[in-house]
């Protein structure tokens, strides 16, 4: 009997990857996402993702969104609090739910936080396909494989700011300058996937305006093309 279990769900490539190991493992049975948004702005926080765009996704990928919702800006404890929040949700849509998988591949500071903040809540354990594989094999395999993504956000301090809004395939890939992790772990860049073999359709997306903000993350809009 499979195991069920929700995704951590950022609406980027990490995550889609993470649906997809889980999704081709019969002990696992993924029975949604679980996304952090912003009510004030209407978006996925961090990545800057439209909420319409995330229900899209949702739709296409045939999977429920619980939401963790906040205000921004907003201090750690609230996030920390409003994912317990959308824990407890999604527990009581599905009771046996234990189980929560993370896109995260190399960061053992960023993992400890999670396994940390899992505990204090309790009753929950961290799942990590992705953990400790190539990123640049990841990568590439993501391109190869038929996924389709573009970069939404991009730290300009470590990436310059044209990056953002290309599509995540062979050229960006190989445009990347070295210090750049190829899945953007360090936080250089965040991805919007919108097609490829885990969709239903393809999403029909239409870039929009791009706006440098805290003089920083350069985000790039997406819309949903009607």
């Amino acid at each position: 009997m499979s195991t069920p279990i929700i995704v951590s769900w950022s609406g980027g490539k990490d995550c889609l990857m993470t649906l997809g190991r889980l999704r081709a493992d019969p002990s696992w049975r993924v029975v949604g996402l679980l996304t952090t948004v912003t009510a004030n702005h209407d978006r996925i926080a961090m990545h800057g993702v439209r909420r319409t765009v995330l229900a899209a996704q949702a739709a296409s990928l045939g999977l429920p969104v619980v939401e963790a919702v906040l205000t921004w800006p907003s201090h750690n404890d609230a996030y920390e609090e409003a994912f317990a929040r959308a824990l407890d949700t999604a527990r009581q849509r599905w009771p046996t739910l234990a189980h929560i998988a993370f896109g995260d591949l190399f960061l053992a500071d960023v993992r400890a936080y999670r396994e940390a903040q899992l505990a204090r809540i309790g009753g929950w354990t961290g799942v990590y396909p992705l953990w400790g594989e190539d990123t640049a094999t990841l990568g590439r395999r993501f391109v190869a494989d038929g996924h389709r993504a573009a970069l939404c956000c991009v730290d300009t301090t470590q990436l310059d700011a044209s990056f953002c809004g290309r599509d995540y395939d062979q050229a960006l890939l190989d445009a990347l300058p070295s210090s750049v992790d190829p899945c953007g772990e360090n936080g250089e860049f965040h991805t919007l996937s919108y097609g490829g073999p885990l969709f239903a359709h393809d999403m029909r997306i239409v870039r929009g305006e791009s706006v440098l903000r805290d003089e920083r993350f350069q985000y790039t809009d997406f819309l949903l093309d009607d």
